[in-house]
């Protein structure tokens, strides 16, 4: 078993009055981070990188991580919040791991680690606490307005699936709490003849017998999606590009290296961007977020492009509220970290 570590700070045990672990768990990645605490803030020091399909279960990397740091630099660590990419039971004792071969279990954890407590909350959920822990480099603005401070802010993020949080600000830890959700998983609104046919594309191509999810027009799967029924439905030449594309199982990661140079990819990503201004404008009315709207996800940071003023008008599109749309900033996450930022927040915040 390989893993990557990154130095994040240099460790000076006086700086800090505890340690704890953090991890951002998906069925690609298994990413654990060391935080030092003082006065409640913890502080990413060292990270940790597994490839989730080399471990026997999240129970491997832990281990080899805490043996690591307390060879290495004499830190014991008894402490833990995982964030998971998958659905929690309702105790948040138990969760499948979306596309991996193993789940997380906070009993077995107890048993096979030197963990002695710990807690598990949605990847997404995890997100959210890490807005908290954000600096002005992590972040870009796509739509500059005043932010209007402890008002609700929305965080909306596509990549593998289609994650959306609201936060409300805790006067009790004086800082933002997201309200878990499965807002990606909500019906998709079709606006048009067009748009209606994507749907019944898509029920036919992916066999849904149900209505059509947003995250099947907005995630990686839904930029393959919405490629497919262009191929279908729309007189493209065919390119080196799309010949490439084709033998890559319409890889969304290809889609995207040539949005620029293939009109196909190009006028797919034009729809794409479309549905996550939409998607962004309904929850930002459905909270308000006057303190903003954060896109994340796997997606955005390779994109960036996409976020132009056509995301803008896009988003302030709007038959009776189209002027409070206009008074909501809108951010770009840049940092890769965040969500094992805000599993470290919730260790040392919460689980004390």
């Amino acid at each position: 078993m390989q893993f990557e570590k990154r130095q994040h700070k240099k460790v000076d045990r006086r700086n800090y009055n505890s340690f704890v672990l953090g991890g951002d768990i998906g069925g690609t990645n298994t990413n654990l981070g060391v935080f030092g605490v003082k006065n409640n803030l913890p502080g990413l020091i060292l990270s940790f990188h597994f490839k989730s399909n080399e471990l026997k279960g999240l129970h491997d990397a832990v281990n080899e991580t805490l043996a690591y740091i307390q060879e290495k630099r004499k830190i014991k660590i008894t402490k833990a919040c995982f964030a998971v990419a998958g659905v929690l039971s309702p105790n948040k004792d138990f969760a499948k791991v979306t596309n991996a071969k193993w789940d997380v279990s906070k009993n077995l954890l107890l048993k096979k680690t030197k963990l002695k407590d710990l807690i598990l909350i949605n990847d997404f959920e995890a997100v959210g606490y890490g807005i908290n822990m954000l600096s002005k480099k992590d972040i870009a603005i796509i739509k500059k307005a005043k932010k209007n401070p402890k008002a609700p802010i929305l965080v909306v993020g596509a990549g593998t699936g289609l994650g959306k949080t609201m936060l409300v600000y805790d006067e009790h830890y004086k800082s933002y709490k997201p309200i878990p959700s499965e807002a990606g998983h909500s019906d998709f609104p079709a606006q048009s003849k067009f748009e209606l046919d994507l749907i019944d594309f898509i029920k036919k191509y992916k066999k849904i017998k149900t209505n059509v999810s947003y995250e099947q027009v907005l995630s990686g799967q839904g930029l393959t999606n919405i490629y497919l029924f262009l191929r279908k439905n729309k007189k493209f030449p065919v390119t080196k590009h799309t010949k490439e594309i084709d033998k890559n199982n319409f890889s969304p990661e290809l889609i995207s290296k040539y949005r620029k140079s293939d009109r196909i990819c190009r006028e797919a990503f034009k729809i794409f961007k479309a549905f996550y201004a939409r998607f962004a404008k309904n929850f930002a009315l459905d909270c308000l977020a006057f303190g903003g709207v954060y896109i994340a996800g796997g997606i955005a940071p390779k994109n960036r492009d996409i976020f132009d003023n056509g995301f803008v008008k896009e988003f302030e599109k709007n038959y009776k509220h189209a002027d409070v749309l206009k008074k909501i900033p809108i951010y770009l996450i840049s940092n890769y970290d965040v969500g094992l930022l805000g599993a470290g927040f919730v260790c040392a915040n919460i689980l004390k």
